[in-house]
Order: structure tokens, then sequence, then C-alpha cells
């Protein structure tokens, strides 16, 4: 296997080579590192796509295509002379064994995947102060990482590090807090001058981290409840248009009646709370 990953890694290399020579592909040539951010963001949300589906089939396609784009950008900045794949490669594989010490080096072995998080924290934090770098914990986040998912690697660092609540029950009732703390905001009037969504944001972090103590990838999670939100409301219109009826001449009682059928339907009855996630 790992004969063959190599030979076909070269081979992409080589062809995305070709791509961007003088007799390539005009529109590959035209590519610039600026105009590809939209591609990378697409291919990786079409990788997480096939991830929240299981459809390993396309997850086989899309892993490709994502490594296609990260061959491509590096391309780009071979040909500024800037760094080439060869480089990236050897950057990320120095990386996972300097910070795998328990694995690769003479560290003790690690007891649990929270104890590898620490030790992970510490050594990036050694590798800053060696860098004279001014950064802490929580330097180098993306900035453009979707904010539920980047209140989720916030609380994750902080959990490396120690700073976490101890219990899953804790969080709750922090959550439980914030909802109060929200509620008095609205009653006041504080939609107006910012309480309410400071109040709203305080609640959405404290969600994510419970999210992360319970080991739940918070992004995931809400997509799959869009998605079942999204699939329930368009039978209930499409019932409704079955009728011969418009959402907008049905009363709120009416639609209530027929998403509660619809979940008692798909649910076979059972509770909500019961359904396997998926269903």
């Amino acid at each position: 296997m790992p004969h063959d990953a190599a030979h076909w890694f070269a081979r992409l290399v080589e062809v995305v080579h070709t791509l961007r020579s003088p007799g390539g592909c005009p529109w590959d040539r035209k590519q610039t590192l600026a105009s590809l951010r939209p591609f990378v963001l697409e291919e990786a949300y079409e990788v997480l796509d096939a991830l929240d589906r299981g459809d390993l089939r396309a997850l086989e396609g899309e892993i490709g295509d994502f490594v296609f784009e990260g061959v491509l950008l590096a391309e780009l900045a071979a040909e500024s002379g800037h760094f080439t794949i060869a480089d990236s490669l050897r950057l990320v594989v120095e990386k996972l064994i300097r910070r795998h010490a328990h694995v690769f080096g003479d560290a003790a072995p690690a007891g649990s995947a929270e104890e590898v998080l620490g030790r992970w924290e510490a050594i990036k934090a050694v590798e800053r102060e060696a860098s004279g770098e001014d950064e802490t914990t929580l330097s180098g986040l993306a900035p453009h990482l979707p904010a539920l998912l980047a209140a989720h690697e916030i609380g994750t660092r902080a959990a490396a590090v120690g700073f976490d609540w101890s219990r899953p029950q804790d969080v709750i009732t922090k959550i439980e807090e914030e909802v109060a703390e929200l509620g008095r905001a609205v009653e006041d009037g504080g939609l107006g001058d910012g309480r309410a969504e400071e109040e709203m944001g305080d609640l959405l972090f404290a969600i994510a981290n419970l999210s992360r103590k319970l080991g739940i990838e918070p992004e995931s999670a809400l997509r799959r409840a869009n998605a079942k939100f999204t699939s329930r409301f368009d039978e209930v219109e499409r019932r409704f248009r079955a009728r011969g009826l418009r959402l907008q001449d049905a009363s709120l009682d009416e639609m209530d009646d027929e998403w509660q059928a619809i979940k008692r339907e798909r649910t076979g009855g059972r509770s909500e709370a019961s359904v396997r996630p998926g269903e």
C-alpha cells in the first residue's frame, strides 16, 4: 500500500505540473492562489458531506479531489519560488513525529486521547517559545472557521491545558444559566443595545462546549439537524400542495398537525429522543 500511494501521489504531482505547463490547460494555468480559495472550501465541504452521509464510495473520490487542491496550491507556490509540495510533506511529517514522541520517540506511552492532546499542546507551547513568537494556547486559530466549529476548537485547546468543566452536567448547568440570562435580556428590552446578542453568543459557546464534552462535533450535529428539519418541512409543503393548498394559506395549527404526523410516521410512533441518529 505505501508503494502504491507513493506512485499515485507522484503521478498526481506530474499531472498537475503538466496542467500548469505552457502546453497545459488554459483554466488551470489561469488559476492563482487567491482564485483557488473557493475551490478548496468547496472540496472540504464535499468531503464533509460524504462523511455525514456515510457514503464511502463518494468519500473515496472526494479525498482525491481534496488532495488535488493541495497539490495545485503547492505547484503555484513552487512556480513563484516559495516552496514545493515536498517541502509541505516534509514539514507535516516532521511535525507529526515531533508531536507524537510517545510513538516515535522516547516519551512514556500515552494512557488516553485526552493525555495525548495535553502533550500536543505542551509541545506546541515549547515550539512557540523556541520560535520567539508571542503566541498563546489559542493563537493560530483559522479566522474563517465557522463560528460553531471555532468555539469547539477553542474549548478543546483550553481543556488541553486543564481549563475545563469537570463533567458534562456542569456544562448543562452553565447552559441553563445562559438561557436565563438571555431571557432576562429579552424581557428587559436588550435587543437594541446588544445585550441579547452577547447572551446568545455565550449560550451558543456553552452549547458548543457541551458538544465537545459529549464527544460530538457540533458542526456535524447541526448539519444533521438542518437536514432533518428541511426534509420534514419539505414534506409538509408537498402534502399541502397535493391538496391544492399553499403553506401561506395554512394556519400554524394545520402546519403543526402535519408536522407531527410526519414525525410519527418517520419514527414509528416513538418519541423523538428514542430515534437513532439519522433516522
